[in-house]
């Protein structure tokens, strides 16, 4: 997977003066191109400069992001709490290192065990979230979705959903609430065992294919068990996302008030993520649905008995007051 190779940057949190002294390059047609040389330093020059032709992003080669995400979750807390920064730039870097997180999990699962690193990202984003508008969280977020490393940013946009849906429908303290997001942000970790050959099908999967697919949810679940560390709600989210109330999905089959409450929240996050989300597959796009359309057909579906529909309703009308006051910011 190209992942392993590069790694997008934001210019956001390359510091002038405090950045590892890393090669950094620029995407020009698809290729990857040297900005500057590990010697030479990053300069507020630079940043200006990147800023004026509209460059959000230098990319490092993935040999340097033990050394990058280091620098990042170390300075993260602070970053954030800076007055010079805006509430949208403070996401990215927050959101951005997430992403970066995920990915070394996925390359290497058996980080997921560090319960320091994810328990910490997860106070962070409930920080950001109690701190910013909805308009600094959706911009943020759609940031994430801008770096073409699909897997990964939906995984960082359901926990930021999923924890906002929980804050607002269910009576959670900060234990509960912290393995919400552990659980979205990991719901897609059984994706890490399945052989990139499936993964990495530039067209569409056949049958057999998507029977391997859809063991991720039973392999992730049996894999974070075994670790020991993870509560049973986090297990929860990660077994049955892929659950419907009418008992069509899988990997169990398990219907109505079988599938617990966390786990039937984090379907609606999932679906509604996947649905608005740009995807791209042999180099084509394919254009998320509007909110509108994807809330009318996750209605239908509802209707027709894939979704509890009080919690629909509920899921529903948070994302249109979320929408309402980003529109009106």
């Amino acid at each position: 997977m190209k992942y392993r190779y590069w790694r997008p940057i934001s210019i956001d949190y390359i510091t002038p003066g405090y950045f590892p002294d890393v090669a950094l390059y620029m995407k020009v047609n698809g290729n990857f191109v040297m900005y500057k040389t590990p010697e030479r330093k990053f300069t507020e020059d630079d940043r200006l400069r990147l800023e004026r032709n509209f460059m959000e992003f230098l990319y490092i080669r993935a040999g340097d992001m033990m050394e990058i995400n280091d620098y990042l979750e170390n300075n993260l807390a602070e970053m954030l709490e800076r007055k010079d920064i805006s509430g949208i730039v403070k996401g990215r870097i927050l959101y951005q290192t997430v992403v970066n997180y995920l990915i070394d999990v996925f390359e290497r699962p058996e980080l997921v065990s560090c319960q320091e690193r994810y328990v910490n990202l997860i106070h962070l984003m409930l920080l950001h979230q109690y701190s910013s508008t909805a308009k600094e969280r959706i911009e943020s977020l759609r940031t994430v979705t801008g770096l073409n490393y699909y897997i990964f940013g939906h995984s960082v946009q359901v926990a930021a959903l999923n924890l906002l849906m929980h804050e607002n429908l269910f009576d959670m303290n900060l234990d509960g609430l912290t393995d919400v997001g552990i659980g979205s942000l990991f719901h897609d970790m059984g994706m890490a065992l399945i052989s990139d050959g499936v993964l990495d099908r530039p067209d569409a999967l056949c049958g057999v294919e998507f029977h391997k697919l859809k063991q991720h949810t039973q392999q992730g679940y049996e894999f974070m068990q075994q670790l020991g560390v993870f509560s049973k709600s986090v297990l929860d989210i990660v077994r049955h996302h892929h659950e419907r109330y009418d008992g069509s999905g899988y990997p169990t089959g398990a219907k109505g008030a079988a599938i617990p409450i966390t786990a039937q929240a984090t379907i609606l996050c999932d679906v509604y993520n996947a649905l608005t989300t740009d995807r791209y597959r042999s180099h084509r796009k394919r254009n998320g649905m509007t909110h509108e359309d994807a809330l009318k057909l996750m209605r239908e579906e509802a209707r027709a008995g894939a979704y509890n529909t009080e919690l629909f309703n509920q899921f529903e009308e948070i994302m249109n007051v979320i929408l309402m006051q980003y529109e009106h910011a």
